[in-house]
């Protein structure tokens, strides 16, 4: 059995779809960021950087004891290798899935992120941030684009990790401000996935502890270092 410590962001769908994808066997813990439940010892024992998603694997690749792993990359990856889906082990193909789920982890994620932060929580107006990452959150939705017009029905040529890291962002495209039909690769791209059972219920896990609006302290606890004491 594999815990899953979760709340429903782009970070955390990538795990519950991958979950689904592979059907194996989990459980979800709620871990609400906006109570600031990812600074309590419990959570930061398993993910130092007071993030969610994490994973306690119970039976874990190779046995011996519950093996915990954090940031959503790793996960995917640890999965992907328990499983023995999604992430070839041959190694061009591998290669390319590695390549494309390392850009979202550094590029289109963090980037999106900020955008809609500026977009949409910011507790000012700054254009200078506003343009800056509005910019190249287009710029990326183009890269990935110009992908698509390569390789066809997914990132890295075959289903993979890669495509499961990338649709979760590329789901917020409205509050991003973006319309997919500027980009034809990545709409036709959006709508395949959109079908896939596995990630229409990995996209509903705890769809309904979702969080409309926020108060000072759920403002401090996402967007601040830690809450006050």
């Amino acid at each position: 059995m594999i815990d899953l410590h979760y709340w429903p962001t782009p970070n955390g769908w990538k795990i519950s779809i991958m979950l689904e994808e592979c059907g194996l066997p989990y459980r979800m813990i709620p871990v609400n960021i906006a109570r600031g439940e990812q600074f309590e010892p419990a959570f930061l024992a398993i993910s130092p950087n007071n993030r969610m998603p994490a994973i306690v694997d119970h039976a874990p690749v190779g046995g011996g004891e519950a093996l915990s792993v954090f940031e959503s990359g790793a996960i995917l990856i640890y999965l992907a290798d328990k499983a023995g889906r999604f992430l070839s082990k041959e190694a061009r193909q591998r290669t390319q899935t590695l390549e494309w789920l390392m850009w979202q982890m550094g590029g289109l994620g963090p980037m999106l992120g900020q955008n809609g932060h500026f977009l949409l929580y910011a507790p000012e107006k700054v254009p200078y941030a506003m343009e800056r990452y509005a910019r190249e959150a287009r710029r990326l939705y183009g890269v990935l684009d110009t992908r698509l017009g390569v390789t066809g029905a997914f990132i890295a040529g075959g289903y993979s990790i890669a495509d499961m890291a990338c649709f979760p962002w590329i789901r917020t495209h409205k509050a991003q401000g973006i319309a997919l039909a500027d980009f034809p690769n990545l709409q036709r791209w959006y709508e395949t996935m959109k079908s896939r059972d596995a990630v229409r219920r990995g996209v509903d896990l705890g769809k309904d502890l979702q969080v409309r609006s926020f108060d000072a302290q759920a403002h401090r606890n996402l967007f601040g270092n830690q809450p006050e004491s």
